[in-house]
């Protein structure tokens, strides 16, 4: 069995917001698996332990370009180091001309675009300039480039930390940007059931059936909760199952509402800033001790 390091503990408290007792004994009890450990404080706590899935760990800005009157568009994250350059002009100008040319251009990946012609040298020129000029490193993320069904509509929000692009069949101005509203504000994992990763579906199947059994559930009742779980789940991570944010009954999903409207969504991008990444956090204290033990050991 893997060691359970004040490390790993530290890493799973920080990951679920569990007690540190909690997180300990779940960690002995997945024989040091930081998944599985997370997995068995879910069944213990409830969506309390998911606490780190909404933590954003990095800044930058998302932007958004749409050209051919709807009919085509990309969506892109930049990130820096601090929330301080991602206001800078010169940061977000890079942004911008990026996603245009992500539009115009229809790079395969971030190195491709970073290869692209930009002023009087390249995208990759440029960031680096930048970086140099600024002193704070900052890289170009990710981007999505949509070819729209119907005709794209976003929707940016809080500074420019969350962009939502989406691709609405038949629908009008305000339906879209409703809808790209709601997207940014409940954030859906996937369009419908078909889009979510099985894995999660796994997860969410297994536990049920652990909280069902320390319930002290019927062993035949088990396949039949998990199966509602797994639905309850995917009304919540999908954006069709999901009820409208703003729904005048409180009751009207996604779904209910484009049937209404006599529209349809054909798939939607979505970007919070810094999604995934683990930013370190310093302890200024620590480290000046740890370079004051540092020193003194040269002596």
């Amino acid at each position: 069995m893997a060691e359970i390091t004040a490390s790993l503990v530290k890493e799973l408290r920080e990951k679920t917001d569990a007690p540190m007792m909690e997180c300990k004994k779940a960690l002995t009890e997945a024989g040091g698996d930081l998944g599985k450990a997370e997995e068995i404080l879910r069944v213990k706590l409830g969506n309390k332990a998911t606490k780190a899935a909404a933590r954003i760990a990095a800044e930058g800005v998302v932007v958004i370009h749409i050209a051919n009157d709807g009919k085509l568009g990309a969506i892109l994250e930049m990130n820096s180091e601090t929330d301080f350059v991602s206001r800078n002009d010169d940061f977000i100008a890079l942004a911008k001309d990026s996603v245009a040319l992500v539009v115009e251009k229809d790079p395969s990946d971030i190195a491709a675009l970073s290869g692209l012609p930009l002023g009087a040298g390249t995208v990759e020129s440029t960031r680096t300039a930048l970086v140099g000029r600024i002193g704070e490193n900052m890289t170009l993320r990710r981007f999505q480039r949509i070819e729209a069904k119907g005709r794209l509509h976003s929707y940016i929000h809080g500074g420019a930390k969350i962009g939502v692009l989406v691709d609405l069949v038949d629908g009008d101005e305000q339906l879209g940007r409703d809808l790209a509203m709601h997207i940014a504000a409940s954030k859906p994992k996937a369009l419908d059931a078909s889009g979510v990763d099985a894995a999660l579906l796994d997860t969410e199947r297994r536990i049920a059936i652990e909280k069902a059994r320390e319930s002290n559930k019927p062993e035949a009742m088990l396949d039949k909760i998990a199966e509602g779980s797994v639905q309850k789940f995917l009304k919540e991570v999908t954006l069709l199952g999901q009820v409208f944010v703003k729904a005048e009954d409180g009751k009207e999903t996604v779904e209910q509402l484009l049937v209404r409207k006599k529209a349809a969504v054909a798939g939607f991008a979505l970007y919070v800033v810094g999604e995934g990444i683990e930013k370190k956090v310093s302890d200024f204290a620590a480290e000046v001790a740890e370079q004051a033990a540092a020193a003194a050991a040269k002596k």
